[in-house]
C-alpha cells in the first residue's frame, strides 16, 4: 500500500516528503540532544562550526543567530509539512508556496524565541549575577562603548559555564570585540560593569 501510495506521488512531491522527512528526524535529534545537554546545532554563519557540548541552554541562544543549520531545519520543516497538508486546500502552487513559507518563517521565530526563553530562564535559574559575576574574566563579545556612554556585550566565565550579558564600561575608550575583561560590578540582572584586563595588569 505504501509502494504504490509513494509511486503515485509525483516526483517534486516525492522530493518534498524526502526533504521534509529527514528534516523532522534532524529536528528530533536536535531536541533530544539539545534537553538531554548536548547542542547539536551548527553555524553556517562563516565557518562550519558543531558543537555537541551543550550542557548550557544559554549556549544555544543560537537560535539568536538567524543563519544557522537549526533554523535551517526548522524552516524546512514548517514548509514540507505545510505545503504536504495545504496542497489539497490551496489549489493554487504559487499561493500554496508563499502560505508554506510563511509558516515556515514563522516556525523559526517561534523556536528562536523559545530558546531565547529557555536560555534567560536557566540563567534566571541557575545563577545569581550579582553574588556569582564579580572578579570573572571573559572577552568582549559586541564593542562596548566608553564612559558607560553605550551597551555592548560580553562573554564570561561563571561557574564553569560561559554566559552571555550586557555590558557597559568606564574605560576612556571604547572596548571592541575580542578584548579581555574582567567583571567589576553588576548593574542589574542581566548588565555587567567591566574593565579591560591588560589595563590594570602590572
Amino acid at each position: 500500500m505504501i509502494a504504490t501510495w509513494w509511486a503515485d506521488l509525483s516526483l517534486v512531491m516525492k522530493i518534498l516528503w524526502g526533504v521534509t522527512l529527514a528534516a523532522s528526524f534532524i529536528f528530533i535529534i536536535q531536541s533530544i540532544l539539545t534537553f538531554v545537554g548536548a547542542d547539536a546545532d551548527s553555524d553556517f554563519d562563516v565557518d562550519v562550526d558543531t558543537s555537541m557540548d551543550g550542557s548550557d541552554l544559554s549556549n544555544i541562544e543560537g537560535g539568536s543567530n538567524l543563519y544557522t543549520f537549526r533554523n535551517f531545519v526548522n524552516f524546512i520543516l514548517g514548509f514540507g509539512w505545510s505545503a504536504i497538508l495545504l496542497q489539497e486546500s490551496i489549489p493554487s502552487k504559487a499561493l500554496l508556496i508563499f502560505v508554506s513559507a510563511l509558516i515556515g518563517v514563522a516556525l523559526v521565530a517561534a523556536v528562536m524565541y523559545l530558546f531565547k526563553w529557555l536560555a534567560g530562564m536557566q540563567q534566571s535559574g541557575n545563577i545569581n549575577l550579582q553574588k556569582s559575576a564579580a572578579g570573572c574574566e571573559g572577552k568582549v563579545y559586541l564593542t562596548i562603548p566608553p564612559a558607560r556612554s553605550g551597551m555592548g556585550k560580553v562573554q564570561i566565565t561563571i561557574s564553569g559555564a560561559v554566559r552571555e550579558y550586557d555590558a557597559i564600561s568606564e574605560s576612556e575608550q571604547p572596548l571592541p570585540t575580542g578584548t579581555p575583561i574582567r567583571v567589576v560590578d553588576t548593574m542589574d540582572s542581566n548588565t555587567v560593569l567591566v574593565e579591560e584586563i591588560n589595563t590594570y595588569t602590572v
